[in-house]
């Protein structure tokens, strides 16, 4: 149907028109400055033990445990879907953990295990391990605590070595995520030493302490061991975005490969101001409760799950994000691909 014409308006309107752009479907694709794709994406997945288990996370809506037969099913399909890499955490069974968190230097443990399964089936994905000690810890932490505080040098001893046996199981990239000071410098250290030395840092430079954590917290079982104990004295405030600039100075300095900000959306000006001062991979972590909120209001009608989690998303790409970490990039990666 030919499109209506209509008399000319008098000067003095303007000649530019920024709507012309915006008139037809192919016209704004043409002119869009960001894109989403699958190879921006990291899907997060929650590993448990046991045979053939696909446990729902009532606090994340769609979102399951998966053992690691489950898991190698699960990959393949990211894998094909054009996902790079998936990032494992794991749901360590309350048996298992100390106050110390000595089943995260345990060879043998979940999370290797998981990853050895992985890079057999499927060595074309990208593997990547959280580094911290909170899934393994009776307390809940990050680090251990002795007298009550965060010890942070102790720490580092345990979290380099964690890193180095999820390095001998195959993983491609290391992600420290507990924010203890120095602990970049330690695990390239130890890695290198090791002969690990192509195994990548991922540093969680800025993470926060949010409230934005807790259905992840209800995921992996480390809700209960910290009860009402938050994690200040060791993740960023809220406040602060210069400190962000610094953090992440410190950690590019002792040998991180790539950084991250944590959480997403509410930090998206700390991405901007990371990419702009330093010009390396940056990262961001769509966390669960940012995930959670979306998926719960579109369960009741409030909202279009689908348009606002892709909203949401080219978002941290026009912020100046490489690659984003979220629970929904499986289903994102099958719209974009037209599934």
């Amino acid at each position: 149907m030919p499109r209506p014409t209509y008399p000319p308006i008098a000067p003095p309107f303007p000649a530019t028109r920024p709507r012309r752009n915006r008139a037809d479907a192919w016209s704004r694709r043409m002119v869009a400055e960001h894109r989403l794709d699958p190879s921006d994406l990291i899907w997060p997945v929650f590993v448990v033990d046991g045979e053939d288990r696909h446990d729902a996370i009532a606090s994340m809506p769609g979102i399951e445990r998966l053992s690691i037969d489950r898991l190698i099913g699960a990959a393949t399909e990211a894998h094909d879907l054009g996902i790079p890499a998936i990032a494992l955490f794991p749901v360590t069974p309350a048996g298992l953990k100390t106050p110390g968190g000595q089943e995260a230097t345990n060879p043998d443990n979940l999370i290797c295990r998981a990853v050895r399964a992985v890079k057999r089936a499927l060595p074309e994905i990208g593997v990547i391990c959280d580094v911290a000690l909170d899934p393994y810890t009776l307390h809940g932490h990050d680090g251990v605590v002795i007298d009550g505080e965060i010890a942070n040098d102790v720490s580092l001893e345990i979290l380099a070595e964690q890193a180095r046996v999820q390095a001998e199981a195959g993983c491609d990239v290391v992600a420290p995520s507990d924010m203890m000071d120095g602990r970049i410098g330690r695990v390239r250290r130890t890695l290198d030493e090791a002969g690990y030395p192509q195994t990548r840092i991922l540093a969680y430079a800025a993470k926060y302490a949010s409230g934005f954590y807790g259905p992840f917290r209800d995921a992996v079982g480390s809700l209960g061991s910290l009860g009402k104990k938050g994690k200040e004295t060791y993740q960023m405030d809220p406040a602060n975005g210069d400190e962000a600039l610094r953090e992440v100075a410190l950690d590019l300095a002792e040998g991180a490969d790539m950084v991250m900000v944590k959480p997403g959306m509410p930090y998206l000006d700390v991405v901007r101001r990371v990419k702009e001062a330093f010009a390396v991979p940056t990262f961001a972590y769509q966390v669960s409760g940012e995930f959670a909120m979306i998926e719960a209001a579109a369960a009741q009608g409030w909202l279009d799950g689908e348009r606002c989690m892709l909203e949401s998303l080219i978002g941290f790409k026009r912020a100046g994000c490489d690659g984003i970490l979220t629970y929904a990039a499986r289903d994102v990666a099958r719209k974009l691909r037209g599934g």
